[in-house]
C-alpha cells in the first residue's frame, strides 16, 4: 500500500475513534437498549406525549449508532479493497486502485460530516431547517442573487439525499423571487444551516445593466 494512503487511513482512523468517543458508543448502545425496554411497555402509549418523546429519541439513538457502526465497517474494509487490487494487474489494477481512491474519498466526506455533527450539541441543532430566504437591496440583482441561494441550497439538500418543501415562493416580475420559504428535512440540518443565518451579499457585473456596471445585491 502506497505510504500517503496509509498515512490517509491512520488519519481517518484517528478522527472516526474521536466520533466513537464523543458519542460514547457503549453508552449509546446501552441508551437504546433502555429506550427499548420503555417502547416495549404495553402501558407506555397511555402517555401519548412521552411515548412519542421515547420513540422520537430511540429512533434517532439507533440511527446514529447505525451511521458510525457503518462508517466502522467501511474503514476496516479499505485496507483490504486496496491489498485485492494491488493483487491486479495492468488495466483491471488501475481500476480496481481508482475504486478503492473513491470509496476512501467518500468515506472521509461521511466521517468528516460524522465529526461536524457531534459538534452540535445546541437545543435544537438535532432537528430540520426551516428556510426563509428575502430579496434585499438590489433591485433586480437582489431578487436574481435570492433565487441563485434557493437554488443553491435545495442542491445541497438534493446532493446529500436530504428532503425538501417548497412551502411559499414569489416571484419577482423581471427575474428571481421576492422571498420563499422551504423545509430541509433531515436530522442536525438545522444545526449545519444556523450558521448561514444573516444578510448575505454578491457582488458583480449586473447582467441585467445595459452598461455592464458592477452592482452589489443583499439577500
Amino acid at each position: 500500500m502506497h505510504p500517503d494512503v496509509s498515512a490517509d487511513l491512520a488519519e481517518l482512523a484517528t478522527t472516526l475513534e474521536t466520533v466513537e468517543t464523543v458519542l460514547d458508543v457503549e453508552e449509546l448502545r446501552r441508551r437504546i437498549d433502555e429506550l427499548e425496554h420503555q417502547a416495549a411497555d404495553p402501558e407506555l402509549w397511555n402517555d401519548q406525549e412521552h411515548a412519542q418523546q421515547v420513540t422520537s429519541q430511540l429512533s434517532h439513538a439507533q440511527g446514529e449508532l447505525r451511521r458510525v457502526e457503518e462508517l466502522r465497517s467501511r474503514l476496516d474494509d479499505l485496507p483490504v479493497l486496496y491489498e485485492l487490487a494491488e493483487d491486479e494487474e495492468g488495466d483491471d489494477r488501475a481500476a480496481a486502485l481508482a475504486d478503492a481512491d473513491s470509496e476512501r474519498a467518500s468515506l472521509r466526506v461521511d466521517i468528516e460530516a460524522m465529526e461536524v455533527r457531534t459538534l452540535l450539541s445546541g437545543e435544537y441543532d438535532q432537528r430540520d431547517a426551516l428556510v426563509n430566504i428575502r430579496a434585499g437591496a438590489g433591485g433586480v440583482d437582489a431578487a436574481d442573487w435570492a433565487e441563485m441561494l434557493m437554488r443553491m441550497y435545495i442542491r445541497w439538500a438534493d446532493k446529500h439525499g436530504y428532503g425538501v418543501e417548497v412551502y411559499d415562493t414569489s416571484y419577482a416580475e423581471e427575474a428571481g423571487i421576492k422571498s420563499a420559504t422551504f423545509a430541509i428535512k433531515s436530522p442536525y440540518t438545522y444545526g449545519t444551516l444556523s450558521v448561514e443565518m444573516g444578510t448575505h451579499r454578491l457582488v458583480r457585473i449586473s447582467p441585467f445593466d445595459n452598461q455592464g456596471r458592477r452592482q452589489t445585491s443583499f439577500a
